[in-house]
């Protein structure tokens, strides 16, 4: 190691005391960070909010929030349309957990042809009866079904969560015993990892705060093995990778991605299936 990289190390790490105290005192600001607080839990996480930040998603002021713009393909949903296009058969049914408006199905028919897919929407009640209005007026598309327990939903082919996991509240094994079929495949995009316990952080939405979990990225890919699906593929999405302003000396989280088959299923999906 050269003198001067120990230098600029040295620079670094004396500076985040005072990146933090500069992130702390923006609390109070009217333009605060996106991110703050590191806690080890979601209950602690919350009961370090005063109630009147404690609302979330599932309230009607938060359902027009990020719409137009999750309606975009980004650059993240890339490998997800890529193994859409590979493993939608026909009339395949995708449970789209975390799906808000059915964003992400709204974005991708200008580049896959899904007028023959079953697209049910899997979120909260507030997100989900705006969801059954908009179809009724014709704002969304025809056919497009919002549930708020898995349970009631179609039996998936494919279970997409993409940008889910931060705000799941139970295991994603535990989401997937309680679907009314095993699905076939499983997508999972935007995942929050980090090197080290999991954190979570409280994420500005709005005026509220919503708790942002930032997982042990070991102990979720023991979790991913003990579904007992094939990992066919994973990918990083570095734009996507945020320090907490308040706490920069936990470092950077990663975001991720994950294509999982069940090779137990008789059926397949593509030719990546097992027979």
């Amino acid at each position: 190691m050269s003198a001067a990289g120990d230098l600029k190390r040295g620079l670094r790490r004396a500076a985040l005391p005072l990146q933090a105290t500069a992130a702390r005192l923006r609390e109070a600001s009217p333009r605060p960070n996106r991110f703050a607080g590191a806690y080890p839990d979601r209950e602690t996480a919350l009961a370090a909010l005063p109630p009147h930040q404690r609302a979330g998603y599932d309230d009607p002021g938060a359902v027009e929030i990020s719409r137009a713009e999750m309606t975009r393909i980004a650059l993240a949903d890339w490998p997800v349309i890529h193994f859409l296009s590979r493993w939608l058969t026909p009339s395949a049914q995708v449970l789209d957990a975390g799906g808000h408006l059915g964003t992400k199905r709204v974005a991708f028919e200008a580049v896959l042809d899904l007028s023959q897919t079953g697209w049910t929407v899997l979120d909260l009640p507030a997100i989900c009866a705006a969801g059954t209005r908009m179809v009724a007026d014709g704002h969304l598309p025809a056919g497009l079904g919002f549930v708020t327990d898995p349970a009631e939903a179609p039996a998936p082919d494919i279970l997409l969560a993409s940008g889910l996991l931060q705000y799941l509240d139970r295991p994603l094994a535990e989401l997937v015993a309680a679907l009314p079929a095993r699905p076939r495949a499983i997508l999972l995009n935007k995942v929050a990892l980090r090197d080290g316990p999991e954190v979570v952080t409280l994420e500005r939405i709005g005026p509220a705060r919503v708790p942002y979990r930032m997982r042990d990225a070991a102990a979720f890919r023991r979790e991913l093995d003990a579904l007992g699906y094939r990992q066919v593929a994973a990918w990083d999405i570095p734009e996507l990778a945020h320090v907490i302003p308040t706490h920069p000396g936990l470092g950077p989280s990663r975001s991720c991605g994950f294509a999982l088959l069940d090779d137990a299923n008789p059926e397949t999906v593509d030719g990546e299936a097992r027979n």
